[in-house]
């Protein structure tokens, strides 16, 4: 073991029989190092836990269990580097940048970070690709966190508009606490079928114990287990109606729910988002059918976003308009709005 960042514990009493992947998580947050499970199997695989109470050190597996008064020697490994390569040919717009943050206008139809099915063409390896991203910027309690450094919140694929990437682990670290706290204002464009009206929803937020693509928010408070479910927050006010084929709505979200404005436009607002594939709308009505077909997908737009900069202490506030889909989208909606009896 190196020296740079080690920890030693002895076993008590109510220890004893305990695995050992437990106890240094147990550990480690007890001295202000929070850390994962997954992250701590990783460390035993590289030799990085082990007993130090006998002539000679032993490795530990991740379930060993250790009797009463024996010494543990933790040395915590640095994140992995991104398994995520560089790739030139995803394209963007950086709205901002400074050496601790970017803001980047992600496009429709490109995925945020590598996942399954899309380990390529991603937005992290478009960043990786600039030269001034940190690859090794990988949150350690995050499973996945060596394929999306940096990466604090995303937009569905083909969601468009502004997310904010972190170049550092301070950065990083500051994003998530602001995130945690609600203190980031995020407002989304979104173009639904029908009559919209203004809104506030406060539900409960889950799977669809059915459709296992789909979130709902028509679950009871409690789950089988009598825990309470998460919640979703999204406020909604009218901008432009189009007649009764279409209304474009801004939605400004207290919460940032899997697929949470799509769900209440559909589930609560009953106005689903035009060119949506999972929650769009069924049986179009015949204007609207050409105007669809030309949306690369929903037509959901991250307009606005601001937050204080965790660094800095700046107060920061972007904006960016639609794509030219969804302004071509509208354009025509407002003639056929203009052109209906």
């Amino acid at each position: 073991m190196g020296a740079e960042e080690r920890h030693h514990f002895t076993v008590r009493t109510d220890e004893v029989g305990v695995r050992v992947d437990r106890l240094v998580v147990a550990w480690l947050e007890a001295k202000g190092r929070p850390t994962t499970r997954a992250e701590v199997h990783r460390w035993c695989e590289g030799g990085r836990v082990q007993r130090r109470d006998g002539p000679t050190p032993v490795r530990l597996h991740k379930g060993a269990k250790l009797p009463l008064g024996a010494v543990v020697a933790v040395e915590p490994a640095p994140p992995p580097l991104s398994h995520a390569l560089p790739d030139p040919s995803v394209r963007f717009d950086i709205v901002f940048e400074d050496p601790h943050l970017l803001v980047v206008d992600k496009p429709a139809g490109c995925v945020v970070h590598p996942a399954r099915g899309h380990r390529t063409g991603t937005l992290v390896n478009g960043l990786l690709a600039l030269g001034r991203f940190d690859a090794d910027n990988a949150d350690p309690r995050d499973r996945e966190g060596h394929l999306r450094p940096g990466i604090v919140h995303r937009l569905d694929k083909d969601t468009s508009g502004l997310l904010v990437v972190a170049k550092t682990a301070a950065t990083r670290e500051g994003l998530k606490a602001l995130f945690q706290t609600h203190d980031i204002e995020r407002s989304y464009l979104a173009l639904v079928a029908g009559t919209a009206h203004a809104a506030r929803y406060d539900t409960t937020h889950g799977r669809h114990p059915r459709r296992r693509l789909c979130f709902t928010s028509l679950l009871p408070d409690r789950d089988e287990r009598g825990r309470a479910r998460k919640r979703a927050q999204t406020d909604v006010v009218v901008v432009e109606r189009f007649g009764a084929l279409a209304t474009l709505v801004r939605c400004t979200i207290q919460t940032g729910r899997t697929h949470q404005i799509r769900v209440h436009l559909l589930e609560r607002g009953r106005t689903p988002i035009l060119g949506d594939p999972l929650y769009g709308p069924r049986g179009l009505s015949a204007p609207l059918h050409p105007i669809v077909a030309t949306l690369p997908g929903q037509a959901l737009h991250a307009e606005v976003l601001g937050f204080t900069h965790p660094v800095t202490g700046r107060a920061h506030r972007w904006s960016c308009p639609p794509p030219r889909a969804v302004r071509r989208a509208l354009a025509e909606l407002r003639e056929a709005a203009r052109s209906s009896p």
